[in-house]
C-alpha cells in the first residue's frame, strides 16, 4: 500500500475523529499497529488566522506517519492552511469533505462540498499545488440518497492531483446510522487509479475482511470501532497478514490500557481537561463489563486521576 512516496506495511488506519483522535489516542493506536493516523480536523480559517487551538490539534509526537486534516470552502485559504500545516511536519495533507456535523457542513465545509463538485475540485487543486507532500481527500457516498456522487467526486479529486481517496459509505443525511454501502466504495475503486481507503462499520477482523472482499479497497479506515478498543489494529493485522485470531484482552488488560491512555492525555493537556475527557473514553473501555453503567456514572464524578486509578484496580481485581 502506497500513498504518494509513502509505503505502509499494514492497511488498517485510524480515522480522524473530532474530540477523539488527539495526539494521545493516535500514539496509543500506533503502538497497537495502526499503520497511519490523521489529526482531528482543523479549520483552515482558524489556522491561517493564527488560532492557538488549531496549532495544538496539529502538534504531532511519535505517531508518524500522520496526516494533517483541514476543512473549509475557500481554495486560497485552504492552500494557505496547507502550507501552515507543514510547520508541524505531517506526511500527508488530508482534506475533509465528509464531516456531517452541522457546525461544519452547514458552514460550507466538510460534507457540504459533496454538493459542490466544482468547488471541491478547485480546493483540491489549490492544496496540491501549494504543498510538496501527498494530498488526500475524504468524502462520503453523497449528500443524500438523491445525490449519490462519490464516483464523480473521486474522479475530480484524482484529476486535481490527489494521491488517495477515503470513502465513507454513507450519505451526509445518514450521518452514522444505517449500514455502510460497499457498492459505492467499490464503484469508486473501479473508477480511479489512485488508492481508495474504505471507511464505515469496520470494527473487528471479520468486518475488515468483509470490507476488503466486497470493495477491493486498498486500505481500511477505522473510526468508532477503535473507541475503547485500540488493539483492534493488532487484531486486524494478525488476521489479514497471518490468518491468525488474537484473543480479546482481559478486563485487567483493558483497565491498564485505559489508564495509560488517560495518563497520556494528562501529559499533553493537564489533569483538569484529561479527567473530563476520561469520562467519555472510560465509557467505551468499560462497555460490556459487569455493572458498566454504574461504573460510568461513578467515573463521571471523578476530578483526579488517582480516583480513576483506584477504581480501575478494583474492577481488574473483581472481574479479572
Amino acid at each position: 500500500m502506497e500513498i504518494g512516496n509513502l509505503k505502509f506495511n499494514h492497511i488498517a488506519f485510524l480515522a480522524p475523529m473530532a474530540g477523539i483522535a488527539d495526539r494521545a489516542f493516535r500514539e496509543l493506536c500506533v503502538q497497537y499497529g495502526a499503520a497511519y493516523t490523521v489529526t482531528e480536523m482543523v479549520s483552515s480559517k482558524g489556522l491561517t488566522m493564527g488560532d492557538k487551538k488549531s496549532g495544538e490539534l496539529l502538534t504531532l509526537g511519535a505517531e508518524h506517519p500522520c496526516g494533517a486534516q483541514i476543512f473549509g470552502d475557500d481554495p486560497e485559504i485552504m492552500a494557505q492552511a496547507a502550507v501552515k500545516c507543514l510547520d508541524y511536519h505531517p506526511e500527508i495533507i488530508d482534506i475533509n469533505m465528509g464531516c456531517p456535523a452541522p457546525k461544519v457542513a452547514m458552514n460550507g465545509g466538510g460534507a457540504s462540498l459533496m454538493k459542490h463538485p466544482a468547488l471541491a475540485y478547485d480546493i483540491t487543486k489549490a492544496v496540491v499545488d501549494a504543498v510538496d507532500i501527498p494530498v488526500t481527500v475524504k468524502i462520503r457516498k453523497g449528500w443524500d440518497d438523491d445525490s449519490i456522487n462519490a464516483v464523480e467526486m473521486a474522479t475530480l479529486a484524482e484529476k486535481a492531483g490527489a494521491s488517495a481517496i477515503s470513502v465513507h459509505g454513507r450519505t451526509r443525511q445518514q450521518m452514522y446510522s444505517g449500514t455502510v454501502d460497499f457498492d459505492i466504495i467499490k464503484a469508486v475503486k473501479d473508477a480511479v487509479s489512485i488508492p481508495v481507503i474504505g471507511n464505515g462499520d469496520v470494527t473487528d477482523e471479520q468486518s475488515a475482511a468483509i470490507m476488503l472482499e466486497k470493495t477491493n479497497c486498498d486500505a481500511l479506515m477505522i473510526g468508532r470501532g477503535a473507541l475503547g478498543n485500540p488493539w483492534v489494529f493488532a487484531k486486524i493485522n494478525a488476521y489479514l497478514d497471518e490468518c491468525r485470531v488474537l484473543p480479546d484482552p482481559t478486563v485487567t488488560q483493558k483497565m491498564a490500557v485505559m489508564l495509560r491512555h488517560i495518563e497520556k492525555i494528562i501529559e499533553y493537556k493537564g489533569e483538569y481537561t484529561a479527567m473530563r475527557e476520561a469520562r467519555h473514553h472510560a465509557g467505551y473501555y468499560t462497555k460490556g463489563m459487569h455493572g458498566g453503567a454504574a461504573l460510568r456514572r461513578e467515573i463521571c464524578t471523578f476530578e483526579h486521576f488517582a480516583q480513576l486509578e483506584e477504581l480501575a484496580f478494583k474492577i481488574a481485581k473483581e472481574q479479572g
